[in-house]
C-alpha cells in the first residue's frame, strides 16, 4: 500500500476533473471502476476508483481517491492497494508506487497552474 495525501485550495470540481482525467489519461491500461459523491451542508465528498495492470508485478493495481472540499479548502487523500503476489505479506509495491506517482504529479501540476493564474 502507498498513500498521499494533501491540504490545498482550489476549485473542488476543477481538481475532480483534472484528476480524472490525468489518471485515466497517464496509462493505457487506467479503468475507471466506480466512484460516489455526497454533500452534507457546505461540505462536499467524492471518492474515485481506479485501477491499472502493473507490467512489473503482472496483476492489477487500484488506487482510490477521495476527495473533501469545504469552500475553497480541499483535502485529498490517494490511496493504493494491490499489486503482490505474495500470500502473507507484500512482495513488490513498484506498481502501487508508479500508480500513486500519476496522482501526485497531477495535484503538483494542480498546484502549479492554481499559483500561476
Amino acid at each position: 500500500m502507498a498513500k498521499y495525501e494533501k491540504s490545498l485550495r482550489g476549485d473542488f470540481d476543477e481538481l475532480l476533473n483534472w484528476l480524472h482525467r490525468d489518471i485515466t489519461g497517464g496509462s493505457a491500461s487506467v479503468t475507471y471502476e466506480d466512484g460516489s459523491d455526497a454533500v452534507m451542508g457546505q461540505v462536499r465528498l467524492a471518492v474515485r476508483v481506479y485501477e491499472r495492470y502493473s507490467m512489473a508485478g503482472g496483476n492489477r493495481v487500484s488506487l482510490n481517491v477521495t476527495l473533501m472540499g469545504y469552500g475553497d479548502q480541499l483535502f485529498l487523500s490517494a490511496i493504493t492497494s494491490g499489486g503482490s503476489q505474495a500470500v502473507f505479506f507484500k512482495l513488490n509495491t513498484l506498481g502501487e508506487e508508479t500508480f500513486l506517482d500519476l496522482c501526485v504529479n497531477s495535484v503538483e501540476r494542480f498546484v502549479s497552474y492554481q499559483r500561476h493564474q
